[in-house]
């Protein structure tokens, strides 16, 4: 009973240990993973604050573009200007409308990029919080299959040393029966041996003594 009590503790504590391991794979991965959204997160953040910074510039571009813009149609209203004047006029504002166009679609797609990085953020810090939640989740269960390798090593070595002594303790009483049955053989040899022994030294008096008798009897 004891030994398969030891084999069974054996194998629950290898299950343990292996499950310890599987554990601290999944959230050395898992850490690993983390470290790299961050990373990503980071760059993204970067990404954002640059892209940022260039809308800004835009937006002033077309502010002093709408400003030249609006001086130049006041001018036209005004006229007093020469043909000439005017059609240069005419063809700076083309110029200026053409480049106003242009930056407005810029600034349009810098606006739909700032968009995009903010939903990347979102999803990196989304991710980068799961990842956090399974590390936790990860480290929570390491703990726990240290602390089941522990008691399983413990009733074990229990185990082991109640079979040692119990071993022991046969070994001792295997001895001792031993020793009694090397004891009994020994007084069941010396009670057979006795009666003949005593009637081989009585038969040897006897025939002493008539040879003695014999040899002192007058001719």
């Amino acid at each position: 009973q004891l030994e398969s009590n030891v084999a069974a503790m054996q194998a629950d504590l290898d299950e343990a240990v292996a499950e310890l391991k599987n554990s601290e794979e999944r959230a050395k991965k898992a850490a690993t993973d983390a470290t790299r959204l961050a990373e990503e997160l980071r760059q993204e953040q970067e990404h954002a604050i640059q892209v940022e910074r260039l809308r800004k510039g835009l937006e002033q571009q077309i502010k002093d573009l709408q400003t030249r813009l609006d001086e130049a149609e006041a001018n036209a209203l005004k006229g007093g200007t020469a043909c000439i004047e005017n059609e240069l006029e005419q063809h700076r504002h083309q110029e200026t409308l053409k480049e106003l166009r242009k930056n407005d679609r810029r600034l349009k797609e810098l606006v739909f990029q700032v968009e995009e990085d903010r939903k990347n953020q979102l999803r990196l810090q989304d991710l980068t919080e799961k990842l956090q939640s399974k590390i936790k989740v990860y480290k929570r269960q390491v703990e726990e299959a240290e602390e089941i390798a522990a008691l399983n090593l413990a009733k074990f070595r229990k185990v082991q040393t109640e079979l040692e002594d119990s071993a022991e303790r046969a070994d001792l009483a295997e001895n001792q029966l031993g020793k009694l049955r090397a004891k009994s053989r020994s007084s069941v040899s010396v009670s057979r041996v006795s009666p003949g022994r005593e009637i081989r030294e009585s038969t040897v008096i006897r025939a002493t003594s008539m040879v003695r008798g014999g040899s002192v009897r007058p001719r």
